[in-house]
């Protein structure tokens, strides 16, 4: 049986391509599939010998002479730059070279570039940037995180769908409990779209449980919250620094004091497993969900740890064929309250 083979984009993030390679080959090495290094071939190859490789014939390099910076407009970057390393990596899996990208580049050069070459699975009217987040309870799926600023009601129903299908398949959920991400639990809460959409997944087969507030994220109350892709960019970066300033907080106070110093010692192990808990790089990147194939954004400022997960979550949302357990629930779902 073939290696399920991942595109890389191995000149998008801050740190390219130190963090790409540093993660591609711990990802390999750990038997996460083939790799397809996408990006200048010399920088590529020159960075790729300085580590020491267990499969070193399952990485390979594709040349792709352009670079899409983070400044550059999206639509217009991926029709000017046709040999950048997203639209060559996007053109991999298209060409069926690939099964799966995974990119650390311009978010909205991803975007354009997945939905203009792959298209859009059946059904799905617009695609949705999944984030996963660490709660009380587990983890749950905040959708969209940025990919539609402006959506329809059907457009969340759409991404609760793919959030139930990603939550069940990949997360181990067995009946994902949805909720709307609004101001407050009452029906008559929030703006008309939100009330709208309410109703929409109130008459909707998936297991709505209501409106869920910003504070029910992190105790864990759904397992899928929807919201649309402003908001959930809003939510997403507050949790990032908020992350960040909580270890810097505990630093700044643990330094104050001698008491505190010996007891930290003690809270070593656990300061570790929460650093390790609330980190984004735990989880690698966000899947984006809706085009026809298997697409995983990461952050720009990634480390080679967050892509080597992000690598991990790709390569199994590959082998659990969620793409096609998305597209069989659109079929059954998609249309019926239309």
């Amino acid at each position: 049986m073939r290696h399920i083979r991942i595109a890389v984009d191995a000149m998008g993030s801050d740190r390219a391509p130190y963090a790409e390679i540093g993660g591609v080959v711990l990802a390999v090495n750990e038997g996460y599939g083939e790799v397809i290094l996408v990006g200048n071939e010399e920088v590529l190859r020159k960075e790729l010998r300085r580590y020491k490789l267990r499969y070193p014939e399952r990485i390979t390099i594709q040349n792709a002479s352009e670079v899409i910076g983070m400044d550059e407009p999206p639509a217009i970057s991926v029709r000017r730059k046709k040999d950048s390393s997203i639209m060559v990596a996007t053109e991999l899996v298209k060409e069926g070279k690939a099964d799966c990208l995974v990119s650390a580049g311009n978010t909205g050069a991803v975007v354009c570039a997945t939905t203009l070459v792959w298209g859009l699975i059946p059904g799905i009217e617009r695609p949705g940037i999944a984030i996963i987040f660490p709660t009380l309870e587990g983890v749950c799926i905040l959708i969209d995180v940025g990919a539609n600023i402006d959506p329809k009601p059907i457009h969340l129903y759409q991404y609760a769908i793919m959030g139930t299908v990603y939550s069940k398949y990949l997360l181990g959920k067995d009946n994902p409990r949805v909720g709307l991400l609004n101001v407050g639990e009452e029906e008559s809460k929030g703006t008309d779209f939100v009330k709208d959409t309410h109703q929409l997944l109130l008459r909707s087969k998936l297991n709505f449980i209501g409106n869920v507030e910003g504070g029910d994220i992190f105790r864990g109350k759904a397992d899928v919250i929807v919201c649309d892709g402003f908001v959930g960019n809003v939510a997403l970066k507050i949790s990032e620094s908020l992350a960040y300033a909580l270890i810097e907080f505990l630093r700044k106070h643990i330094k104050k004091s001698n008491l505190a110093k010996i007891g930290a010692l003690f809270l070593k192990g656990t300061f570790k497993k929460l650093k390790k808990e609330i980190d984004y790089a735990e989880y690698g990147g966000a899947p984006l969900l809706g085009v026809d194939g298997v697409c995983t954004i990461c952050h720009g400022a990634s480390s080679y740890w967050a892509i080597k997960n992000a690598l991990s979550f790709t390569f199994f949302s590959v082998k659990n064929d969620i793409k096609n357990h998305i597209r069989e629930e659109i079929e059954t779902l998609g249309g019926e309250l239309k």
